[in-house]
C-alpha cells in the first residue's frame, strides 16, 4: 500500500470532529454504519474512530442523498462501484499467464507464416 493510501486510511477521528468536518449528527453517522456504507475502526475502548476515506465516503453519502438518492439507491452506487474494481483485479493477469499467453501467441504465428518452429522453448522474464 502506497504511503499516502496508508495515510488516508488510518483511523485517527473521533466521532466529533468528523461530525464537524462532514456537518453530519452522530446519529446519521451511525445510521450509515448500521446500512453498512462505512466501516469505521474501534480503539481499545471501544470507541469508533474514523479515517479520511472515511469521511470522504461520509461526504459522498450526504451529495447523494442532496441528489435526492435514498439509502438503498446509494447502496447499490457502492455495490456497482465494488463489483466494478474486483472485475478490474480479476481481469489483471499473472506473470505466469502473462507467459502463457505470449508462448501461446508465437507458436500461433509461427504456425500461421508456414512455420512450425517452436525451438525458443520457453520464455523466461
Amino acid at each position: 500500500m502506497k504511503e499516502r493510501e496508508l495515510r488516508r486510511s488510518m483511523a485517527v477521528f473521533p466521532i466529533g470532529t468528523v461530525m464537524k468536518l462532514t456537518d453530519l449528527s452522530a446519529r446519521q453517522i451511525r445510521y450509515y454504519e448500521d446500512q453498512e456504507l462505512i466501516f469505521p475502526a474501534r480503539n481499545d475502548g471501544n470507541r469508533r474512530m474514523y479515517s479520511l476515506n472515511d469521511i470522504d465516503v461520509l461526504l459522498e453519502i450526504k451529495d447523494y442523498i442532496g441528489d435526492g438518492l435514498n439509502i438503498a439507491q446509494i447502496r447499490k452506487v457502492y455495490e456497482k462501484n465494488k463489483a466494478e474494481k474486483e472485475n478490474k483485479l480479476s481481469k489483471s493477469l499473472s506473470d505466469k499467464e502473462v507467459r502463457r499467453l505470449l508462448e501461446d501467441e508465437l507458436i500461433r504465428q509461427s504456425r500461421f507464416n508456414g512455420k512450425a518452429d517452436t525451438s525458443f522453448g520457453h520464455i523466461s522474464m
